[in-house]
């Protein structure tokens, strides 16, 4: 996946906003600008991006290990279950989606139920 293969996915999901900050990483959130972050990308000079996700605690413990995914730096640390991809190895880009799209859903989950009645994320 590029960066604006990236960038393009997630600006499609409901809700999002897109800013780059912690030295060029692009964050998206759910819920504006002052949302959940459910997603975070650092373009690397070797042209390969790593892309940072929050999992849900089956996909964290069933791909911390795999070739290409790691526990995330930062999040994880903290307790966090949030996943790094940084190859396909294991996970391909049709399955990087899914799992940003499960990111997204578990982010916006995390907001107050008011918030998510007016943005139109409640089922």
């Amino acid at each position: 996946m590029t960066l604006d293969d990236y960038n393009r996915f997630c600006a499609g999901l409901p809700c999002t906003a897109h800013v780059v900050q912690w030295g060029g990483a692009h964050v998206w959130k759910v819920g504006g600008a002052s949302g959940k972050v459910f997603a975070v990308a650092w373009p690397e000079a070797n042209s390969t991006l790593h892309v940072t996700f929050k999992a849900s605690d089956m996909s964290y413990e069933l791909l911390k290990n795999q070739p290409g995914m790691l526990p995330a730096p930062y999040f994880a640390s903290r307790g966090m279950k949030w996943l790094q991809h940084r190859s396909s190895e294991t996970v391909d880009d049709a399955a990087l989606r899914d799992y940003l799209r499960a990111s997204h859903r578990m982010a916006a989950g995390g907001l107050p139920k008011r918030v998510q009645r007016t943005l139109g994320l409640m089922a």
